[in-house]
């Protein structure tokens, strides 16, 4: 069976047209056999998943392993909203609604992180996974550390979340209407940033760079191309599309952030690791996949509401076992063959 997968993925990635009309059709059947607000939720919940795992793909095409993208999803979730709380919630600032500078916030404490990270990693040369997991640790830390002070508890206060965005007539449509052009921002930011992390990476000549440098980067080096330079643009990218999805997670759903325990994050990070891992470094593939494990939180999150016998604690583990099982049955993915080394310009 493993097998099986594994060459249906394969064809799959040869052929993108016939990849994207089976997901159309799941994606359809999935919209007809579902309750609508199990549909608005399962976009709500695949933001984080979806844009940390495209920014996941970018640093890793290039060489460089980012597992800290949980802590980054960690550290512009709290950001935006505490950037929320001190600029006044529901009012405006410069003519902007502080729900968007707090999700600027978010973006920028997050590509702060990143930076650090690819300092260490590039120009020290720490070994990347530890790296990463400090940049995790740290954050788990830092987070309810920061509320403490400001709010006296690990959990902040409760902010305006975003509002839906219509989009006249479209909206109307049957099926995806509702879904696509009646949402709150972060689930355009999600579409659109799948779309943009595609096309940079496939059709331009910086996503060419990024994927030699990941694959070769002495032939880089040889063509002229400094590979630090691109390898720090590909971190700093991931986290741009981590801080997207943390902010956008904690001002459009959340609505707060909760530093206790695993914090409001609760590995979504880690999940988006194993998404980009499913889908094999595509973009779109990561987007559908972030839709599969989106849609199991909700469902379980429908179980426990509907207050079936089963034990809360258990429920929860469903996204996470899915992710194991999937990982098991399909997880013969390609790294990039540079992927952790280092590279020093000039070296045999």
């Amino acid at each position: 069976m493993r097998n099986a997968l594994h060459n249906a993925r394969e064809r799959a990635a040869r052929r993108p047209v016939e990849a994207t009309i089976g997901g159309l059709v799941l994606l359809l059947a999935f919209l007809w056999l579902t309750p609508a607000s199990w549909q608005a939720a399962t976009l709500r919940l695949a933001v984080p998943i979806a844009l940390a795992a495209i920014g996941g793909i970018f640093a890793e095409k290039s060489g460089v392993i980012n597992i800290g993208i949980e802590g980054l999803l960690i550290v512009s979730a709290f950001s935006s909203i505490i950037a929320v709380h001190w600029l006044g919630d529901g009012a405006a600032t410069m003519g902007l609604s502080n729900q968007w500078w707090g999700l600027l916030a978010g973006v920028l404490a997050s590509v702060l992180l990143a930076l650090v990270f690819a300092i260490v990693c590039i120009e020290f040369e720490a070994d990347q996974i530890i790296a990463g997991l400090a940049v995790w640790l740290i954050s788990l830390g830092l987070a309810p550390f920061a509320s403490r002070i400001v709010f006296g508890s690990p959990n902040t206060a409760n902010i305006t979340r975003f509002g839906a965005v219509t989009v006249p007539v479209l909206s109307e449509l049957p099926l995806v209407g509702h879904l696509l052009f009646d949402a709150p921002p972060q689930v355009y930011i999600m579409l659109l940033g799948a779309a943009a992390g595609w096309y940079v990476l496939s059709r331009t000549t910086f996503g060419r760079w990024v994927v030699a440098s990941g694959e070769n980067p002495k032939a880089l080096d040889t063509a002229g191309v400094d590979v630090r330079k691109v390898r720090y643009a590909a971190v700093l990218l991931s986290g741009v599309f981590a801080g997207l999805g943390g902010a956008g997670f904690a001002l459009g759903h959340l609505g707060t952030f909760a530093g206790g325990g695993d914090t409001a994050i609760g590995g979504r990070g880690f999940i988006a690791i194993a998404t980009y891992l499913l889908a094999n470094y595509h973009p779109i593939g990561a987007l559908l996949g972030s839709f599969l494990f989106a849609g199991l939180n909700s469902m379980q999150n429908g179980l426990q509401t509907a207050g079936y016998a089963i034990p809360s604690e258990l429920i929860r583990t469903i996204p996470y076992v899915t992710v194991i099982v999937v990982l098991v049955f399909v997880g013969r993915t390609r790294l990039p063959a540079a992927a952790g080394d280092h590279y020093e310009s000039g070296e045999d």
